[in-house]
């Protein structure tokens, strides 16, 4: 964990220090930065292997600084945990659309926040290689070793947890998973789970298969299955 940097971005001093404080107790190297502004300097400038964002920031606001950052190809990588005010609900999603990975709610536990970083960081550096493990069915090719997807041979940019869903679903057509099993897979079973975070990744997910996010199957009340071949 000691080689793990990540930037925290905050313009509450206090939230910032508990942050900070916390992090570099678990053995994290930690930059802050109080602002948008600064926060874009600094991951431009530096590598990072998270970054915890506040997102009501003043100037430039947490969503954009997460749009600008994903749509970097040199910072588009780093994962995001939103830290975010209760009720904030449509900014929630709105992040997880521009590919943030995970959110904690203000008040939050440090202990809670911390439980977050290392699974984000796990999962992000978790990779499987073996080559036996890549999926094709019909048009598309998943291969969890490259995190790639190809649809009919062109390439599928997905996020970190879009990639998930997808390769739960298609490792076992025609098996339905409820929106708690999902969630449970790939963030673990102390993720609040509510059935807008998941049907947003599956809303990503079809929109960016295009023709072929048919194969994401909706089954009403329960939840979601990979069309069966």
């Amino acid at each position: 964990m000691a080689d793990n940097k990540i930037l925290v971005i905050d313009d509450e001093e206090d939230i910032l220090e508990l942050v900070r404080y916390n992090l570099a107790r678990e053995g994290y190297r930690v930059v802050c930065a109080a602002s948008g502004e600064q926060s874009l300097n600094k991951a431009g400038s530096e590598p990072f292997d998270l970054i915890v964002l506040d997102l009501m920031l003043p100037g430039i606001d947490g969503l954009e600084v997460a749009k600008r950052l994903k749509n970097k190809p040199e910072t588009r990588h780093i994962p995001i945990i939103m830290l975010t005010a209760k009720g904030e609900e449509a900014d929630i999603v709105t992040g997880l659309e521009l590919g943030a990975d995970d959110y904690v709610t203000k008040p939050f536990s440090p202990r809670i926040l911390i439980a977050r970083v290392k699974a984000v960081i796990r999962r992000n550096l978790q990779e499987e290689v073996d080559d036996s493990s890549i999926i094709q069915i019909y048009e598309l090719e998943i291969d969890p070793g490259k995190r790639k997807v190809l649809a009919k041979g062109s390439h599928v940019e997905l996020t970190f947890t879009e990639f998930q869903v997808l390769y739960l679903l298609a490792r076992r057509p025609g098996w339905v998973f409820t929106r708690f099993k999902i969630v449970d897979s790939i963030r673990g079973d102390d993720y609040p789970v509510t059935d807008r975070s998941v049907d947003v990744q599956i809303v990503g997910l079809r929109k960016k298969l295009g023709p072929y996010g048919k194969y994401i199957e909706t089954v009403r009340g329960v939840g979601y299955r990979f069309r069966e071949i």
